[in-house]
C-alpha cells in the first residue's frame, strides 16, 4: 500500500543526517506518514481512506481509496443524504385513525382503523395522546373492531437475519412501528422465583402486553431462545442468567399485533370500549378522526445519526425509495434503489448497498466515493449540522473536549470492522471531508454471527482502529489545515 499525494513523507527521517542550508520561506509541516500509522495500528486486513477539500473538490490524500469495504453504520450518513434529497427536510410521517362508519352519540358504528405511515418514532406516549384526542372527538364506543393497517412499507421480519434473535437493534420493519419495535423485559427475584414483566414502556405509560411473552427455563444455555407463537413472540430465558434482577429490550416480530394491543389497552384506560381485531391488507377510503404527524425529517435524522438507530434508517430509506419509484419496495430492492441514486446523483459508481443502516456486512462503499460525496454536500451544509460531534482524545486516551480539531462524523462498527466519515475543521478553520474504512475479513470469518458473545480480540482491535482514525485526522490537519 502507498499513500497517494504524500508518498515523499512516508519514510522521512526524523532529523537531518548532517547540517544543510535551509531555503528561506515557510516550512512544510511535519506529519507522521500514513503507512507508518497503519503499520503501528496492526489491524491486518484492509485500511482505506480519502480526504477531500470541500472548497475545491480535490482529493488531498487517499490510500486504497477505490477499495470497496463494509461501511457499517457509516451507511446511515448516506441514507440521511438520500432521504433529505428525495423527501426534503420538512417531510413528516403521518399516523391516522380512520372510521369506517358514522359517529353518533359517542358511538362509532363501524371499525376504527389505526393506519400506520411508516413512522419510526411512534411510541406508547404518542398512542396515549391519540387515544385522548379520539375521546375528545366524541368516541366512547366502537361497535366494530380496532384494526391496523401496516402496508405503508413491506413487512420485514428482521433487518439482518444473521444476527442473534434477541438483539434489540435488529427488529422487524413494518408500516406500523411502536417503541422502535422493541418490548421491555424486566425481571425481579421473588424468593425462589421471579416476577417477570413484558411491557410497552415509555416515560408516561407501561402497559403489559401479550404480543411478546416470556418463560423461565432451567436449561444451562443459551440465555435466550425465541420461537414463533403464531400470533405472538414466545421467548424463554435461562434462569441461571437472571441473577437478582435486571431489564433489557427485546425485538418485536409481530409489530402490528403489538401496536394494536397497546392502543386497545390505552383506549380501555380512557373508557373507550373497543375490541382489537385482525389487521387489514388494504386501506379503505374512510374519513379521518385523528392524525399524528412526526417531527420534521431533519430532526428524525439527527437522532438517527446520534443514536445510530437501525430501524429509523431502514424506514426513512424505504420511504424515500417509495417516493422515487412510486411504489412500495422491499428492503433489498430499496437498498439497490439507494445505490442507484448514489451512483447517478453523487457519482459514487462503486456504491453497493444491502440495506440503509449498515447492519449487513454485505454492503460496499469506497472511501474516495464517499469523501467526494461528503465534500459536495459540505458546501450546502445539508449533512454536517445533523452529524454527531466526535470528541477526539488526548495522549492518555481520555476524551479531550478542548481538542483544537473539531469533528462531526458518523461512526460504524461491526466485529473487526470500524469506519468513520464526516467533516473535520482544523484549528485554522479549514474544513475537510473524509472517509476511513478498516476491516479484517480473516478475523470476521471466524465470528459466529448468531452468538452474542464478543469475539476474542475484537475490543482491542476496535480501539486500535479508532486510534488510527484520530491519528489520520490529526495528520490531515497538520498537512492541509
Amino acid at each position: 500500500m502507498s499513500a497517494l499525494g504524500t508518498a515523499s513523507l512516508a519514510n522521512a527521517p526524523e532529523v537531518s543526517l548532517r547540517p544543510q542550508i535551509r531555503p528561506q520561506g515557510p516550512r512544510e509541516p511535519r506529519a507522521t506518514g500514513a503507512q507508518t500509522l497503519i503499520d503501528t495500528a496492526k489491524l491486518g486486513g484492509d485500511v482505506s481512506f480519502a480526504v477531500v477539500d470541500p472548497a475545491s473538490g480535490k482529493v488531498l490524500e487517499a490510500m486504497n481509496g477505490a477499495r470497496g469495504l463494509p461501511p457499517a453504520s457509516v451507511t446511515k450518513a448516506l441514507t440521511a443524504l438520500y432521504a433529505l434529497d428525495v423527501l426534503g427536510g420538512d417531510f413528516r410521517f403521518e399516523t391516522r385513525l380512520l372510521a369506517t362508519g358514522p359517529v353518533k352519540d359517542g358511538v362509532l358504528d363501524g371499525d376504527l382503523i389505526l393506519a400506520g405511515g411508516g413512522d419510526p418514532t411512534l411510541d406508547t406516549d404518542v398512542f396515549g395522546d391519540m387515544v385522548k384526542r379520539l375521546k375528545a372527538a366524541g368516541v366512547n364506543r366502537v361497535t366494530g373492531r380496532l384494526r391496523c393497517w401496516a402496508g405503508a412499507v413491506p413487512f420485514v421480519r428482521a433487518i439482518d437475519p444473521s444476527q442473534p434473535d434477541h438483539v434489540g437493534y435488529n427488529p422487524s420493519i413494518s408500516g406500523l412501528n411502536l417503541n422502535f419495535n422493541r418490548v421491555h423485559f424486566e425481571w425481579k427475584r421473588k424468593g425462589q422465583t421471579y416476577d417477570v414483566t413484558m411491557e410497552a414502556r415509555t416515560k408516561r405509560y407501561r402497559p403489559a402486553v401479550r404480543a411478546a411473552r416470556m418463560d423461565i427455563s432451567n436449561r444451562k444455555g443459551p440465555v435466550y431462545v425465541y420461537s414463533d407463537g403464531g400470533d405472538h413472540d414466545q421467548w424463554s430465558v435461562a434462569r441461571r442468567a437472571l441473577g437478582n434482577g435486571g431489564a433489557r429490550w427485546l425485538p418485536v416480530r409481530y409489530p402490528h399485533t403489538y401496536a394494536t394491543e397497546v392502543f386497545a389497552r390505552l383506549a380501555e384506560v380512557n373508557d373507550i370500549s373497543l375490541t382489537a381485531g385482525k389487521p387489514i391488507k388494504s386501506l379503505p377510503d374512510a374519513p379521518m378522526l385523528v392524525s399524528h404527524k412526526s417531527a420534521p425529517l431533519t430532526d428524525i435524522l439527527q437522532d438517527m445519526l446520534k443514536f445510530s438507530t437501525n430501524l429509523t434508517a431502514e424506514l426513512v430509506g424505504m420511504t424515500a425509495s417509495l417516493r422515487r419509484r412510486g411504489r412500495r419496495t422491499g428492503l433489498a430492492v430499496s437498498a439497490r434503489e439507494m445505490s442507484t441514486w448514489a451512483q447517478t446523483e453523487l457519482g459514487m459508481k462503486n456504491a453497493r448497498l444491502a440495506d440503509h443502516s449498515g447492519l449487513s456486512d454485505a454492503s460496499r462503499l469506497t472511501a474516495v466515493d464517499l469523501a467526494k460525496a461528503l465534500a459536495r454536500f459540505g458546501k450546502s451544509e445539508m449533512l454536517k449540522p445533523i452529524l454527531k460531534p466526535i470528541t477526539l482524545r488526548d495522549k492518555n486516551g481520555s476524551p479531550n473536549k478542548g481538542h483544537p480539531i473539531q469533528v462531526a462524523a458518523k461512526t460504524g462498527t461491526l466485529y473487526f470492522v470500524s469506519s468513520l466519515a464526516g467533516y473535520a475543521t482544523t484549528p485554522k478553520g479549514k474544513d475537510l471531508a473524509f472517509a476511513i474504512f478498516t476491516a479484517n475479513d480473516d478475523l470476521r470469518a471466524k465470528v459466529d454471527s448468531k452468538n452474542d458473545t464478543r469475539p476474542q480480540g475484537s475490543k482491542s482491535w476496535n480501539t486500535r482502529s479508532k486510534r488510527l482514525q484520530q491519528q489520520l485526522i490529526e495528520r490531515w490537519s497538520t498537512l492541509y489545515g
